[in-house]
This record gives C-alpha cells, structure tokens and sequence, in this order.
C-alpha cells in the first residue's frame, strides 16, 4: 500500500475515533446508516460502492472519492470498470468533474500497485 494510501486510511480512521468518541446519538447514527445502506441487498456490495464513486465524483468530494475506491478496490472493481465509473461520472457531472478525475485516476493507480 503506497503511503499515500495509508495516510488516508490513518487519517480517516483517527478522526473518525475522535468523532465517535463524542458520543453525538446523531453522528452515530449517522455512521450506522452510512454502514448498513453498503450493506449486500437488492444490489451488492460492488455495485453500491461504484454508484458510490460516481456520487462521490459528481460531488466534488475527494475523500468520498479515496474511499469509495478503495472499497471498490477491496470489492474486486477492474481498472476497466473504474474508467467506465469515471465516464458516467464526467458525463452526469460534467467538465468540473474532470480535476477530480485526474486524482482519481491518480489515487487509483496506488490502489493497485503491485508490491
């Protein structure tokens, strides 16, 4: 896992420590919902992390984004299927999208990394 990587899931599970650790009955659950709705379903776990990526795209959040790739990553996502991930994001989204694209692809490219 290249550092970048890792810092983020550092990061995100310190914070989200601290955040927890307020005892907010909201942010909880809040937390809990966010879990349950990745869950398996009517729709698998891969397929809601890929119309989580695209959401995530579409909305210009770059954390959202680091994560739900790396969920996608860990749910057995091609490479293939994240550029068609990120097709329909830049489609639905638009050109604003495209920075957020180029990260990404970036990110993504540590994500699978051999060695």
């Amino acid at each position: 896992m290249s550092q970048s990587v890792q810092e983020f899931n550092d990061y995100r599970e310190k914070m989200n420590k601290v955040i927890l650790s307020k005892d907010n009955l909201v942010m909880k659950r809040l937390w809990n919902l966010d879990t349950n709705t990745y869950e398996d379903g009517a729709l698998d776990r891969k397929i809601k992390e890929m119309l989580g990526l695209v959401a995530s795209m579409v909305l210009r959040c770059d954390d959202c984004i680091k994560y739900h790739l790396g969920k996608s990553h860990e749910e057995g996502v091609t490479t293939e299927q994240v550029y068609e991930i990120f097709a329909v994001a830049n489609i639905v989204g638009g050109t604003i999208v495209i920075p957020h694209t180029r990260r990404a692809a970036e990110y993504w490219e540590e994500l699978t990394a051999k060695g």
